[in-house]
């Protein structure tokens, strides 16, 4: 129905003041238009890497799978498998990546009509309440697990599969359906946005142009 102003957010984050964070975010709207997902990279703090997509298929009507490959290479956002959006490791040139800090799951939904529709001109309706978010099958157990200081990653005892994980790369096919996701279906990309950044644009928006 009309969730305009809603967003349910599915993400990672780590604590503190100088945090890291990897947001996959629904953004609610009118009845009939299309829900938007927006992502965005957090790294110590500091997040405006925002990229925004339609989806090729109703996320209201069924069940879909939205996952994370966090690993010391990079990060990618996937649906269904297909990848979304690619955050390279790109400390080589003084971007800033998030791989020292642990991250949680977490989950919420939360009202934010002063920007998540249409920038903020369309308000929460509130006579359409309750709004519902439903999960299942939550998966993290490839994850790296942190205690006391270490993660099993750096142990012997590995998770099963994280090995392959924490060196996975995009093969030519997957970069393909990524190109084909960014052509067909993003609707933002702060690498493009030449008036938010008019001091120049972030060093990793040049490198993505020249790949």
């Amino acid at each position: 129905g009309n969730s305009a102003g809603t967003v349910t957010a599915y993400y990672l984050r780590s604590e503190g003041s100088s945090w890291d964070e990897l947001d996959f975010e629904f953004l609610g709207n009118l009845s009939g238009d299309p829900y938007i997902v927006h992502t965005n990279v957090y790294t110590q703090g500091k997040g405006d890497r925002e990229q925004q997509f339609y989806l090729w298929f109703d996320p209201t009507a069924d069940f879909h799978t939205y996952s994370v490959l966090w690993n010391p290479q990079h990060t990618v956002f996937y649906v269904d498998g297909t990848p979304l959006r690619e955050f390279k490791n790109l400390e080589s040139i003084g971007v800033k990546y998030p791989k020292n800090q642990p991250m949680k799951i977490s989950s919420s939904l939360w009202n934010a009509d002063d920007w998540a529709t249409r920038g903020g001109l369309i308000k929460t309706d509130w006579s359409k309440a309750p709004f519902t978010a439903s999960y299942r099958n939550f998966n993290d157990d490839q994850a790296c697990i942190w205690s006391s200081g270490s993660s099993s990653c750096n142990s012997k005892s590995k998770p099963n599969g994280t090995s392959f994980l924490l060196s996975q790369e995009l093969d030519s096919s997957s970069q393909q359906r990524l190109r084909w996701v960014q052509k067909n279906y993003m609707i933002y990309n702060y690498c493009t946005d030449t008036k938010r950044f008019p001091q120049g644009l972030p060093p990793e928006c040049t490198v993505v142009k020249k790949s």
